[in-house]
């Protein structure tokens, strides 16, 4: 965290759908977006926030910000919040491949972000699958040296919910998993790595929450979010 800025993150926030979609209103989703916001600029980031876009416009502000010269940045990040399945999001209109939103960003598509952290966080269900829960009982680099690196290192993608499930969000706090990420990092942002802030991420919003729903096929329902790292250094957010 040397160069002379933070970085860029971006916020997508779709919250209403076209009626062919079948995809009701997310409300609570502008808290999410606020407060991911808020966070994330106390972090130093230049942050850019985009409301109910269509698929295509999703990929658009995607590239847009990969052919960005990012070489005075320390890393690069993007919150997308909207509805979801296992291996897509929704645009307003239609649905868009998680593989071809964040595509511009791997490797030699992006030649100023190589070897810096890319953040990646979706709040979206992956899946229709109810976790019931269960009950538990107590009981540095080398200077001058060039490096062949695979185009997926240094990218963290931090799920809101396992594969298959669905993602519990409240209609005026937010989303589980984002309520807990803003809270984590508050606390330990500055001064501890970011994949020990999201495993403390992971209890709260699998220790803590629970759903509270007039169905009850839908009542006392659990979430754990799902980390997924292929960062090669801690990062740390130290101070501007």
């Amino acid at each position: 965290m040397s160069h002379p800025k933070r970085g860029l993150f971006i916020i997508i926030n779709n919250k209403r759908f076209h009626p062919k979609t079948q995809m009701g209103e997310r409300t609570g989703t502008d808290s999410d977006a606020a407060n991911l916001y808020s966070r994330f600029k106390d972090l130093g980031f230049d942050v850019n926030i985009y409301t109910d876009l269509k698929a295509e416009d999703m990929l658009k502000v995607m590239i847009d910000a990969a052919k960005q010269d990012h070489s005075r940045s320390d890393c690069f990040g993007v919150a997308v919040l909207s509805h979801g399945d296992e291996g897509i999001v929704y645009g307003t209109d239609t649905i868009i491949k998680l593989e071809t939103l964040l595509g511009p960003f791997k490797g030699e598509k992006c030649p100023s972000l190589i070897g810096k952290p890319k953040l990646f966080f979706i709040q979206a269900c992956r899946g229709t699958a109810l976790d019931h829960g269960v009950l538990q009982h107590d009981a540095m680099a080398e200077e001058n040296k060039i490096y062949r690196i695979p185009q997926e290192a240094d990218c963290l993608y931090a799920y809101s919910t396992v594969s298959g499930y669905f993602s519990w969000r409240n209609s005026t706090k937010g989303s589980w998993f984002v309520q807990a990420l803003c809270k984590a990092l508050k606390q330990h942002a500055r001064e501890k790595d970011l994949v020990w802030i999201l495993t403390r991420v992971n209890r709260e919003v699998a220790y803590e929450f629970q759903s509270n729903a007039s169905k009850e096929f839908m009542n006392r329902k659990k979430q754990v979010p799902s980390i997924v790292s292929m960062l090669t250094k801690d990062v740390v957010f130290s101070s501007k």
